[in-house]
């Protein structure tokens, strides 16, 4: 018996030594690293989604905002809050959007795509193409906030100080990798692949193509860099849009609020790319904001901005004033025969800060205009109509941005010695976002397709011109740039749209002092039944005594006074981190350290 024994004690040792190489020390199998990651393409997919929460927003999650709405970009001349964002003052010490990580990640995807075994070249490309989106993506957003900022190729080793500290390159040199990579990206990237949009696809990357070459050819041209680069940026533009437009198989068969306050996007055939989320596991606050709190209110300007029915501005002081508009002294004169996405926009009620205990139980307005865009009636009473509990879908980018998009680049290169906007290019973008449904209840009037006659817009024939227009933007450029406007409203586009047009003036309040004014209201009609501390709106300041229009902020100002806003400065630590490697990062003009 102990002969046996010890043989099988023999044999145990002699099997687990010879198992010690091959078992005792082999990695465990749920163990991911740079060697074992990159194995299929699966796991392609999975690195690809890392991506999505940083550039896909959507409505965000949880108490914090995407783009949407005020929160979004909130200075700007759409919105008239109680106490007006300011510009920045001085050169801050950290600032973490001077961030190279999403372009070292993008580095490393391109990089290593080439290790995974067994991919098919239709494969690789594919996720080549991704992952040099994102890297479009990423250098786009710093070239927007900084200017010229370092381009980076690959990733850089540690050991590499030399390219870690490299210089700024020209914001021409950057854009153009950028527009290369986009390039790549549309013609390898697939135009299906997964749920359809879930996932980058063609389309996707097209639409995103349209708005940042948009914005980098009108920087270009209205900064007075590089005639050439505008007009190649705003021609690539022009071609990705007509690209999505001419076979992407997108349209309109919702009405304009519909693509903002649904519980379900998959069958909006105007979503190009969207966010899911879903009860319990996904959610947001957006519908909350818009309806039982109180909300930085739109401002007149902007209310003013709408053409009527007729297709023509409300021009209401002119020589020419608008028959169809007949006023503004209470909601239903604002609203009566205007751009049906004013009924997608606004609520048909005036709601001033100091209403909410007296006449709803909704939200209250800093202008007493109030949004209804996000507002999804169907749960607002609900427990997930409240807080941050909020289900509904939010589109990522859409069709009817890529149809402005394509206009205002069509009809900027008319501007560059290219030839200008045609009929058709009016047909194919901003008349097609005029035929979808309206979504009002028995009233589908639409605006008149917008013509272009010798140059100048026209409608039925007739050209007409903006009292309003600012008398250094063409005529039709304006008309295009009001479209913009209208038709991305509270999105986030704003802010970006007024610095590539080199515009912010526009959003100073002393020199524009109707985007620090709101509804008209009459304060004895809020003062029938006061309450025991005085006044309902005794903190509302109007432009008359007893009635006039609402000051959403009658202290504070927005003073627009030097262009180096229109870059932010380079943080401090990031130029220290530089000397102390003997090396010089350079800061933006008009900056002092």
């Amino acid at each position: 018996m102990k002969a046996r024994i010890y043989l099988a004690l023999i044999l145990m040792a002699g099997l687990m030594a010879g198992c010690k190489k091959d078992f005792l020390v082999r990695d465990p199998l749920d163990k991911l690293d740079d060697d074992s990651y990159w194995a299929n393409e699966k796991n392609l997919r999975t690195f690809a989604y890392g991506f999505y929460t940083t550039y896909f927003v959507g409505y965000a999650s949880g108490f914090t905002f995407g783009p949407y709405f005020y929160q979004g970009q909130s200075l700007n001349d759409d919105f008239g809050p109680t106490s007006p964002p300011q510009f920045t003052k001085v050169v801050p010490a950290t600032d973490g959007g001077w961030s190279f990580t999403n372009i070292r990640k993008a580095n490393i995807f391109i990089d290593r795509i080439g290790t995974v075994p067994g991919l098919s070249d239709e494969a690789r490309n594919h996720w080549l193409g991704v992952a040099r989106f994102f890297r479009a993506l990423a250098f786009s957003d710093l070239v927007n906030t900084y200017g010229d900022v370092p381009w980076f190729g690959k990733p850089p080793l540690s050991s590499e100080e030399e390219l870690i500290y490299k210089p700024r390159d020209p914001r021409a040199v950057v854009m153009d990798s950028v527009l290369a990579d986009f390039k790549f990206a549309a013609e390898n990237v697939r135009a299906a692949d997964g749920e359809k949009g879930l996932n980058v696809s063609k389309w996707v990357v097209m639409a995103y193509m349209s708005r940042i070459m948009l914005f980098e050819g009108t920087w270009q041209k209205y900064h007075n860099l590089s005639t050439a680069k505008a007009a190649e940026y705003l021609a690539a533009a022009k071609w990705a849009g007509n690209e999505v437009i001419t076979k992407g198989g997108f349209k309109f068969t919702n009405a304009y609020r519909e693509s903002f306050n649904s519980l379900d996007l998959s069958k909006n055939e105007d979503m190009i790319m969207y966010r899911r989320y879903a009860t319990g596991l996904l959610t947001h606050s957006l519908n909350s904001y818009v309806n039982r709190e109180g909300q930085t209110g739109p401002n007149k300007n902007l209310v003013e901005t709408y053409l009527c029915v007729n297709g023509l501005p409300i021009d209401p002081s002119g020589a020419n004033p608008n028959p169809l508009y007949v006023g503004d002294k209470n909601i239903n004169e604002v609203m009566a025969n205007r751009d049906p996405r004013m009924f997608g926009t606004y609520n048909m009620e005036v709601r001033p800060n100091g209403s909410y205990n007296k006449t709803n139980l909704l939200g209250v307005s800093t202008s007493g205009y109030c949004t209804l865009k996000f507002l999804n009636d169907e749960i607002k009473d609900q427990s997930i109509g409240l807080s941050n509990l909020n289900p509904t879908h939010a589109p990522v980018i859409r069709y009817g941005e890529v149809l402005v998009n394509y206009a205002e680049a069509a009809a900027e290169l008319g501007t560059l010695g290219q030839p200008g906007i045609t009929q058709e290019d009016l047909d194919k973008s901003i008349n097609i976002l005029r035929k979808r449904p309206t979504g009002i209840p028995g009233n589908d009037t639409k605006l008149p397709d917008l013509q272009v006659v010798g140059g100048q817009p026209a409608v039925g024939g007739t050209v007409y011109d903006d009292e309003k227009r600012d008398p250094l933007v063409p005529a039709m450029i304006w008309e295009i740039r009001r479209e913009r406007r209208v038709e991305l409203v509270m999105e986030g586009f704003r802010l970006d749209d007024l610095r590539r047009w080199k515009k912010l003036d526009y959003t100073d309040t002393e020199k524009n002092p109707d985007i620090n004014r709101g509804a008209w209201i009459v304060r004895s009609e809020w003062d029938k039944q006061p309450p025991a501390t005085g006044s309902w709106l005794k903190d509302v300041t109007l432009t008359g005594a007893n009635e006039g229009y609402i000051i959403p902020s009658p202290v504070a100002k927005r003073i627009f006074e030097s262009d180096k806003v229109y870059l932010q400065p380079i943080p401090l630590n990031q130029i220290k981190l530089y000397e102390d490697a003997g090396a010089e990062l350079s800061q933006n003009p008009g900056w002092t350290q």
